[in-house]
């Protein structure tokens, strides 16, 4: 096995000082940082990128949510889309620079968002998550057939713990992505530690 990556994705409810030095903490652990941060405004986004930056964390490891404007203001090379994000295909005509990666929630729409550009794809939720609550867990068996059906990387998301992170990343997924199993911890940093610590261990068996 030669891919096992940590994505880090931030929770969207916390000050953007708080996000800022909780992403500066985990830095070391992950491989990509996730700004998802919905209920903030675009200069608020643009502020957390750009304080990361000047931190001395790489532009090649940051992530913007569907804020476009933000992501090409700071050079941040990577935007994440979701269902109702502005198509992969305008993106791409417009910002043809960018690395696209698009959520999705099936199958389906894992083909088609190939099919439009897509560069990576977000599948989820895979277990029973508070972010998701009351909706139905989508498992993995769906997981291992678009991680089967497409060329592109795909990552999981949804209720992964370093326990169970060995079974989603045998689905033939380029890793896991975490949300609240970081941002949401009594100690962000050593939960980051455990989820790498779990997939390092897993590239050497």
């Amino acid at each position: 096995m030669d891919k096992c990556l940590l994505h880090a994705v931030t929770s969207g409810n916390r000050p953007v000082n708080e996000v800022v030095s909780i992403c500066q903490d985990i830095n070391p652990y992950v491989d990509s940082l996730h700004i998802r941060e919905h209920r903030k405004t675009a200069r608020e986004i643009y502020e957390i990128g750009k304080e990361l930056i000047e931190s001395g964390i790489p532009v090649s490891k940051l992530v913007v949510n569907n804020r476009v404007d933000a992501a090409a203001a700071l050079g941040i090379p990577r935007v994440q889309l979701g269902f109702h994000s502005l198509p992969v295909s305008a993106i791409k005509n417009a910002y043809p620079e960018l690395s696209i990666g698009k959520s999705v929630h099936s199958l389906k729409e894992a083909l088609a968002a190939e099919e439009e550009g897509a560069d990576s794809l977000l599948y989820g939720h895979v277990y029973p998550t508070l972010s998701k609550e009351g909706l139905q867990p989508r498992g993995l068996e769906e997981l291992r057939d678009i991680a089967d059906a497409v060329s592109i990387p795909v990552f999981a998301i949804g209720g992964i713990k370093p326990s169970n992170v060995k079974e989603v990343v045998q689905t033939g997924c380029y890793g896991v992505t975490v949300m609240s199993g970081i941002f949401n911890a009594v100690k962000p940093s050593k939960a980051a530690y455990e989820y790498k610590n779990q997939l390092e261990r897993m590239l050497h068996e």
